[in-house]
Order: C-alpha cells, then structure tokens, then sequence
C-alpha cells in the first residue's frame, strides 16, 4: 500500500512539476479563473446571436468578423512579441478585454443590446486576441528556469484552459436559463481582474529590447522563412491549418445541433460544450504527465483522425447521451493533436524566433478560425448542418493521411535536435 502512495505522489510531482516555478505558479492560477469566464462568454455569445437572428449564417458571419483580426493581425504581433517586454503587453491586452465583456454586459443589462452592437465588440475582442495570444503562448517559455519542463508547463497551461472548458459551458448553461447572457458578460469582465493581478505579480529580469537595424518587414520575412523553412514546424502548422478551418465548423454550428438536432435549450449546448471540455482536460492531463516531448509528433496523426471520425459520427447521432460521449472523444483527440503540435514546435524553436513562429501557430489556430466560420454558415444553409460536419470530419482525415506520409521526413529531422537536447539518447 506504501509502494502505491509513494508512486502516485511521484507521479502527481511528475505531472504538476512546473507549479514549483513562482511565476509559473502565478500564471496558472490567474488565467485558470479568467479562463472560466472567458470561456462563460463565449458560450453566452453565440447563444444570444442565435436567439436574437435565429439563423446559422448569422452566427458564421458575426464569428468570421469576430476573428478576422487575428488572420490580419497576428503575424505583426509575433514581431512585437519577440521585440517589447510580454508582462506590460499582456497586461495590456487582459485589460482591453476585460473592458470589452463589461461593456457588452452594460449594453444587455439596461437592455439596448443589438446584434451590431455584438459585432462590433467581437471585432474589437479579436483585435486585443490577435496579440494576447502570440504573446502569452511565447511567454510560457519564459515561466520556467528548466526548458527540460517546457512540456509540462505548455501541457499545464492546455489544462487549465481546458479545466476552465469544462466549468465555463456547464455555469453558461445555467446562468442563460436562470438570468439571460448579461450576467455571463459581466462574470467574464470580473475574473480578468485575477489574471491582471497574477501578472502584475510576476518578476522577470530586466527586459533588453532587441538590438536590430532590420525593419519589421525584414523581420516578418525572416519569421516567415524560418518557419516555413523547417520542415517539422512547416507540416505540423499547415496541419493545423486544416483542422482549424475545417474541423472546428461544429463549434460555430453547435448552437444549431444543440437546438434542432437534438431539440435542446441552453443547457443542452452549455453540456455539449462542456464535454469536449472533459476530453480536452484528460488530454492534457495525459500530456502533462509525460516527460517530455518524445513521441508527441507522430501521436499527431492518430489523434487528428480520431478526431475526424469524431465528428462524422457526432453528426450522424441524435441521442444526446452518445453526442455527449462523442464531445468527449472529440475534445480529446482535437485537444491532442493541438497541445502535441504546440508541444513539438515550442521544443524546436530558436528563442529569438519564438514569438513569430507562435504567430504563426496562434494564426493556423485561430486565424483560420473566421474563414472556418464564414464557410459554416455558409454550408450549413446549403446543404444542412449534418451533412456540412461530416464533410469537415473526412477533411480532417484526409490531412492526417497526408501528414503521416512525411512523417520519416520529419522524424529524421527532429531526432537529432533531440539527440542534442538530451530528449532522446
């Protein structure tokens, strides 16, 4: 019984390693509470469009204006991201944020609240995300002393992201049936206090801004070049591309199925919501308890066709228990391909690069993300929300198939930078 203990106690140091680290420790906390509401706003959101225009093209229309920022964006906040200080930026982004749910959640609350209005703020939430994102991704880099716990730590943060998944669209649920979207804008402006303190808190060196006569075109050009240069973080970002134009359609439609699909109200979606949250949170749990990255890149190719089998099944289910389940599985498998992909790119990647190449990851992740969900729409009226999630799961299949056929190419690659790094002897 002793023996069982001991290896569960190591096991749990092993998986929650990078919370020795204060600022580590600090980060995890702060964004675990703002998470929560960011993630009670962004199933209030879509819910309140769908309510008031009852029509899937709007709920695609207003998530492409919402996100087009980041397509536009984020290339150039990869650039700030490696050349100013990231505590002071994003501090000023989780501020602009948190100004954004407040006033979204005045609007609904003295009741003037108007779709143009939603489209508006979305726009303005995606400007402030298109930075947030690049910088706070690079920024965990620089949370722990160890590089050996770069794994852990981004696995961490996936966790906490996705814990917040889990609670976020369950309370959405409940707030929405109990007291309408206004309280859910106004929790969300509440916890970015939590993150804005946590950050404020953290110490890091002195930052020394980045000598360099380049102009910010030579350096989105030398970004661009090494990125899509090397091989490894080329074909695993290109993947993501893919899975996040294409695979991530049934979040935009999941208002829809929640609704006409399977007949629900709220809860239904807050529930489904929540259970790729539970498939997310076991994946990065999983992650997190692994040593290091070893492995992570061909795991990508199992997951990413699990994910699209998924889908095509979830779309083809009108029994809620079993949509529930394939949530869970969906969420795990979308949740593993993603965190690998962040995982394996963060290891390979030059420090003075860090941020650009994480532009680019923040830009197949979410900048896709507004094409993905014009196209929905834009499906979904076509040819019906059904028809429209099973043509996306057999994409995300097919890109798997294609990313396993260079897979000897890159591990080729990568298994001497690992030999170098001391992953793999």
């Amino acid at each position: 019984m002793k023996n069982i203990y001991t290896k569960t106690e190591k096991s749990l140091k092993q998986t929650f390693r990078s919370l020795k680290y204060r600022n580590f420790r600090l980060f995890f906390f702060g964004q675990g509470i703002s998470l929560i509401g960011t993630w009670i706003q962004r199933i209030a959101t879509p819910w309140l469009v769908y309510s008031i225009t009852d029509s899937a093209f709007m709920l695609g229309f207003i998530g492409f204006l919402g996100q087009s920022p980041t397509l536009i964006l984020s290339t150039y906040a990869g650039v700030v991201a490696d050349k100013f200080d990231k505590q002071k930026l994003l501090i000023i982004t989780q501020v602009g944020l948190m100004i954004q749910a407040l006033i979204l959640a005045i609007l609904y609350l003295t009741g003037n609240i108007e779709v143009w209005h939603i489209i508006v703020l979305n726009i303005i939430h995606g400007i402030l995300n298109s930075f947030d994102v690049p910088v706070r991704q690079s920024m965990v880099a620089e949370l722990v002393d160890d590089k050996d716990d770069l794994s852990n730590a981004i696995a961490l943060n996936s966790t906490i992201f996705n814990g917040a998944r889990l609670v976020g669209p369950s309370v959405a649920g409940i707030l929405i049936a109990l007291t309408g979207e206004g309280i859910c804008f106004l929790i969300n402006a509440l916890s970015f206090i939590f993150v804005i303190i946590s950050i404020m808190m953290m110490k890091f060196p002195p930052h020394i801004p980045i000598k360099s006569d380049k102009s910010t075109s030579q350096h989105l050009k030398e970004g661009w070049k090494y990125t899509f240069g090397f091989r490894p973080i080329r074909n695993i970002i290109l993947l993501l591309v893919v899975v996040n134009l294409f695979g991530m359609i049934y979040q935009v439609l999941m208002p829809v199925m929640a609704k006409k699909e399977l007949g629900g109200g709220p809860n239904t979606f807050g529930i489904l919501m929540a259970a790729t949250g539970v498939g997310a949170l076991i994946a990065a749990i999983y992650l997190a308890s692994r040593k290091n990255a070893l492995g992570l890149a061909k795991l990508i190719y199992t997951t990413v066709t699990i994910f699209g089998i998924g889908l095509i099944l979830f779309a083809l289910s009108h029994n809620f228990i079993i949509s529930i389940a394939l949530m869970v599985l969906t969420g795990m498998s979308l949740m593993l391909t993603t965190a690998s992909g962040n995982t394996v790119i963060q290891t390979l990647v030059d420090d003075d690069k860090r941020g650009r190449v994480m532009s680019y990851y923040s830009l197949a992740f979410l900048g896709t993300a507004p094409i993905g969900s014009l196209l929905s729409g834009w499906l979904a009226d076509m040819f019906g929300v059904t028809p429209t999630i099973i043509f996306s799961g057999i994409i995300c299949i097919i890109a798997g198939i294609v990313y396993f056929k260079d897979y000897p190419n890159i591990k080729d690659i990568i298994k001497p930078i690992y030999i170098k790094m001391g992953i793999l002897k």
